[in-house]
Parts: structure tokens; C-alpha cells; sequence
């Protein structure tokens, strides 16, 4: 499955983006996390040699995804399924599943903790990119052509979602309603689907009472400063003490135990309070460059399936870290989203940086062509 000779150089502004935001992400969590670790582990790299292991892990995908030959690789797709959902399911399994933050969203296997929702973003990827370039031309049948992509990808966001993780549901879902309207699908199916998914996701947001007072939070932080409102005014005034040169790094006050999260979801404060504005735009504009040259790759990609499959991957990774930025600085409720590159965890750097290689890897087969997402 391996190529052994390749075509042509991959984009190496892509390249170097991803080297850049990989590198800073480093620097930033364990500036992030050197308090926190030393704190309850009596050892100040901790999560900074962990993050280096998990992160050694995923340049050897990303490395195997850009040699991976794609024609070979589609035709496993479907059978990538099996596995993703296996772990899935060992989630809910006691002992193996763990509980954090009243979500199932780990599983321990071996002494190692592993996220499998983040394998679901790109099996699904995957698995829509193959099954939807396949079946464009069948569209206007919908039993054959439409409800395969659309009952795998709601049983997966389903099976997220019962895992009373709502936000990656959200996302997971977020992704697969883009991919459905880039592929050419027929806009009256994309509206009923999109019509129908907004009112069910606006009740089970409502549904439990931890998510009602996270919008609540949001909406009116003050109204609870030291409670749900905590959070969002916290990561604010991170970014409002960096002002625009910051700090200094590794001289964040918020870290040392001001803000939760510091090194996970909320690594990005950390960032604006020790790099000022100037820090922030440098990362903004890091993760648009890789955004722009992902998207435009996509409309220049010869066939339907590597098109999808780079737009897919491109906003796998672009709207995590939209929305990761926009819950900092509160522009949305707090989603437990990580920032890509950025924020500690295993399974969601490996799962980033093989997303990333696939895109490298796609970038080798770059040419104009009306076969691609705008076909």
C-alpha cells in the first residue's frame, strides 16, 4: 500500500505551515503545563514528554500517509469502519471505558488512554470522500445513492453523542453537513437534512443541564464569575494581560492554576497572555495559510475522491481550530474541543498529523481540473 516512488514534491508551504504550527504548538504546552505537572506529578515535563512521545507517534502516520498509495487505500476505506467502531464501543464497556468530565469519551487499553471519536473524524472522512465521489452521478436516487453516507455518518454521531460528548458530536456533524454540500449533493436533501438536524441538535443541547448552563455562561458570564462563568472570563483576561507583545513566555500568572485547562482547551490563553496579539495573529494566520492552501488544493485535485478527501481533511482540522479559538475568546459556549497541534493529548495530535500527511500526500497530484468539488 506504501508507494515506493514519488510523483512530485508535496506542497511545501503546506509543509512548512504544519512544521511551524507544530513546533510553536510544543513550545506553548509546555510553557502551558510545567506548573500543572510539577504540581501533581512532582515532574515539570510531564505532559511535555508525553506530549513528545504521541507526537514522535503521529509524524510516523503522517510520514506513512504521505506514502501511502490512495488508490490502494480507497479500497480498504470501507473496512476502516470495523475497527473505528469497535473502539467505539469498548467506550461504553466498563473498565475499559473512563468517564472524564461526566463524558465516555476514553478508553484504556494497554495503560494507554486513547479518545476513539478522534479516529471517527477521519474514518468518516474517509469514508464519506470514497462513498460520495462514488455516487455523485447517482444522487437523484436517494435509497441508493443517499441514505449509505447519511446512516453511517448519523450512527457515528450518534454513537458520539451517546457517549455524552455533544460537542464533537456537534462537530463530527458540522464536517459531514459541509462534505454532503461540496460533493454536489442536491440541495433540496442538503436542506431537509440540515432543517431537520437543527432543531434535534438545539434539544439535546437543552437536554441536560451542565450544557444549559455552559450557554448560559456564555451568554452572561458575569452572572456567575466564580461558577460557569469562570472559564470564559478567565481565558478573556489572559488574552487582555498579554496585551499585544504579551508577557513573555513562560511568564503566564493565569497558568499557575487561573485558568482551567490551561494546557488543554484553553492552551490558547496561554498563548495570548505570553505572546500578545502579535503571537495570536501569527497562529491565526498559520492556521488560515493552512486552511487556504488545503481548500484551493482541493478545487485543483484531479478526481472527485482526492477532492472531497483533501476538503474533508482541510476542514477536519480548520474548524476544530476555528472553534477551539472562537470558545477562548468567548465568542461560543465552551465546546471541549482541542486545538490542533496546540493542546495536550495523545489521540488528537497522532489523529492531526496523519490527517495532515493525507493532505501532503494529496498535494503530489495537484493539477487543474473541473473533476474536483466545484465540478
Amino acid at each position: 500500500m506504501v508507494e515506493r516512488v514519488d510523483r512530485r514534491p508535496v506542497d511545501s508551504f503546506l509543509l512548512a505551515t504544519l512544521v511551524l504550527l507544530v513546533g510553536m504548538g510544543l513550545s506553548v504546552l509546555f510553557s502551558a503545563s510545567y506548573f500543572r505537572a510539577d504540581r501533581l506529578f512532582g515532574e515539570p515535563t510531564y505532559f511535555l514528554r508525553r506530549q513528545i512521545v504521541w507526537l514522535v507517534l503521529g509524524m510516523l502516520g503522517a510520514f506513512t500517509a504521505t506514502r501511502v498509495s490512495l488508490e490502494a487505500l480507497r479500497k480498504v476505506i470501507p473496512l476502516l469502519l470495523v475497527p473505528t467502531l469497535a473502539f467505539m464501543l469498548l467506550s461504553f464497556v466498563p473498565r475499559v471505558g473512563v468517564q472524564v468530565l461526566g463524558a465516555r469519551r476514553w478508553i484504556v487499553l494497554f495503560g494507554y488512554s486513547f479518545q476513539p471519536s478522534e479516529l471517527v473524524k477521519l474514518s468518516l472522512i474517509l469514508y464519506l470522500s470514497h462513498i460520495l465521489s462514488r455516487k455523485r452521478e447517482q444522487f437523484n436516487d436517494p435509497i441508493n445513492a443517499i441514505l449509505p453516507p447519511v446512516l453511517v455518518a448519523g450512527f457515528f454521531v450518534a454513537l458520539i453523542y451517546a457517549q455524552n460528548d455533544f460537542s464533537t458530536a456537534f462537530f463530527v456533524l458540522l464536517v459531514t453537513l459541509l462534505m454532503f454540500f461540496v460533493s454536489g449533493f442536491p440541495l433540496r436533501y442538503f436542506l431537509s437534512m440540515t432543517i431537520m438536524s437543527a432543531p434535534i441538535a438545539t434539544i439535546l443541547l437543552l437536554s441536560r443541564e451542565h450544557r444549559v448552563r455552559r450557554v448560559l455562561a456564555f451568554v452572561d458570564p458575569g452572572r456567575d464569575p466564580a461558577g460557569t462563568g469562570y472559564q470564559i472570563l478567565a481565558s478573556q483576561g489572559a488574552l487582555a494581560d498579554g496585551g499585544l507583545w504579551g508577557v513573555g513566555i513562560g511568564r503566564s500568572v493565569r497558568k499557575l492554576g487561573g485558568l482551567p485547562e490551561a494546557h488543554s482547551d484553553f492552551v490558547f490563553a496561554v498563548l495570548g497572555e505570553e505572546f500578545g496579539y502579535i503571537g495570536v495573529v501569527v497562529v491565526l494566520g498559520l492556521f488560515a495559510v493552512f486552511a487556504y492552501r488545503g481548500f484551493s488544493l482541493a478545487f485543483r485535485l484531479e478526481d472527485s475522491f482526492r477532492s472531497f478527501l483533501a476538503f474533508g481533511l482541510t476542514a477536519g482540522i480548520a474548524l476544530q481550530a476555528a472553534l477551539n479559538m472562537a470558545v477562548v475568546v468567548g465568542m461560543v459556549p465552551a465546546t471541549g474541543i482541542p486545538l490542533p497541534f496546540f493542546s495536550s493529548g495523545g489521540s488528537s495530535i497522532v489523529v492531526s498529523l496523519v490527517m495532515a500527511g493525507l493532505l501532503l500526500n494529496l498535494s503530489r497530484d495537484a493539477s487543474v481540473s473541473e473533476g474536483g468539488v466545484h465540478g
